[in-house]
């Protein structure tokens, strides 16, 4: 416990006053006990909470939808798991022995799960401010890694649909493999005849990735045709 509570104050500014608090916050339920579900679910509304504010401030001029981007982008399962990667949470997570032989402690998902547990646990001992705080100096160089705001493929994929006038994408698992901590799923988009296929560890994220896959396919057949027009 006084390892966890010394890194907790190290990576945080906070000094924990329940450091039960906080090795909860790194259980995954594979462990006996009580496991971070319940204070992920509050960290994930917090993290929104403030990146949402943050976002509203710093980017006075963009539309709505242009903000959405920035969030979307930002709150990923994938951003969070680097997060936990960087502050090191990774070499503190509590795990049961199947979780950790079958490679848990390097998952996307549960990463980010505790690093939104952390934030929950963050928000409930020392108040929003506090986890406004946090947000902003873990996430500092990743707010303005893009000078626009990103389009999320899915969202770029519909706008293509639309525009050359194909059919709204459609999305189908085909596949799901792995424990059920560290999940791999496979994911097809269609539109019309062209396909695409790919793995995400998560429904969300393959998604993402079958439409990024299909856009390149599709922007990849444009090119030359538009090389040859006078």
């Amino acid at each position: 416990m006084s390892d966890i509570a010394a890194w907790v104050e190290r990576v945080t500014g906070h000094a924990p006053l329940d450091p039960a608090r906080f090795e909860r916050a790194l259980t995954h339920s594979s462990r006996e006990g009580a496991s971070y579900e319940r204070l992920e679910f509050l960290g994930d509304r917090v993290l929104g909470l403030a990146m949402a504010e943050w976002l509203f401030e710093t980017f006075p001029d963009e539309p709505e939808g242009s903000l959405s981007k920035r969030f979307n982008a930002l709150v990923t399962g994938a951003v969070c798991a680097e997060v936990a990667r960087e502050i090191g949470a990774d070499a503190h997570l509590r795990l049961g022995k199947q979780a950790r032989d079958d490679g848990a402690a390097q998952s996307d998902n549960v990463l980010g799960d505790v690093v939104e547990a952390l934030l929950g646990a963050i928000y409930q001992e020392a108040g929003l401010d506090a986890a406004r705080a946090l947000v902003r100096r873990w996430w500092k160089d990743k707010l303005h890694a893009d000078a626009r705001a990103p389009q999320h493929p899915k969202s770029a994929l519909q706008e293509w649909a639309a525009a050359n006038r194909r059919a709204v994408p459609a999305y189908a698992v085909v596949d799901r493999s792995g424990p059920g901590h560290a999940p791999r799923f496979t994911v097809a988009v269609t539109i019309g005849p062209d396909a695409a296929q790919a793995e995400g560890t998560s429904k969300q994220e393959a998604e993402t990735a079958a439409a990024a896959a299909l856009l390149a396919d599709l922007s990849s057949r444009e090119k030359p045709r538009k090389k040859r027009r006078r």
